[in-house]
């Protein structure tokens, strides 16, 4: 099973390249899963979707497309999600279908759940499945340094085994149900 990691945060200076490392190291010691980090930061998706504009459109679509599952590694700015991970959902909405989407979220208090809580509705516009289980981590400076993680180890893994397991199950079921009956809304 293909499961996209997704940077969804650009700005300079940002936690999110480490925390979807460690998320997508942990992804691979799950053993379920190839895995494709895809960093929005990368990537030219210009808001203007005019036929003119020069863009990664088609490519992105391509990973997104391949995908069987996803992990929207995101931060909360402002009580919210990024602009860069909205453009990236809209461009791209059919990408999304009868797949399964976890979160791993950061910010200050909140661990970035008010991001999440965002996202739900919008993913669920795209007929994505998101999943109740997350990996929400408050403060992340002082969780990761910028190689990793600094503090208890077996306690993060705990958790990203637990969204991890529901990403495969989901992934199994959703995808065995595409190829059975392909999904139309």
């Amino acid at each position: 099973m293909r499961l996209a990691v997704i940077i969804g945060s650009v700005r300079e200076g940002r936690v999110g390249p480490t925390v979807a490392h460690w998320f997508a190291a942990e992804a691979g010691r799950h053993g379920r899963f190839d895995i494709d980090i895809v960093d929005l930061a990368d990537i030219r998706l210009p808001l203007d979707m005019s036929a003119g504009s020069e863009h990664d459109g088609d490519a992105f679509a391509a990973r997104l497309a391949e995908a069987d599952a996803f992990a929207v590694v995101t931060p909360e700015y402002n009580h919210g999600y990024p602009a860069a991970l909205k453009n990236a959902i809209d461009w791209n909405t059919g990408q999304w279908r009868a797949k399964p989407v976890g979160f791993v979220s950061y910010g200050g208090q909140s661990g970035g759940s008010r991001a999440v809580e965002q996202l739900r509705p919008v993913l669920a516009e795209a007929h994505a499945m998101t999943l109740r289980e997350t990996v929400s981590v408050s403060n992340p400076w002082d969780e990761f340094a910028p190689d990793g993680l600094r503090c208890d180890e077996t306690r993060w893994a705990a958790r990203a085994k637990r969204l991890l397991d529901q990403l495969a199950w989901w992934c199994r079921a959703l995808k065995d149900a595409r190829e059975k009956d392909p999904y139309e809304n």
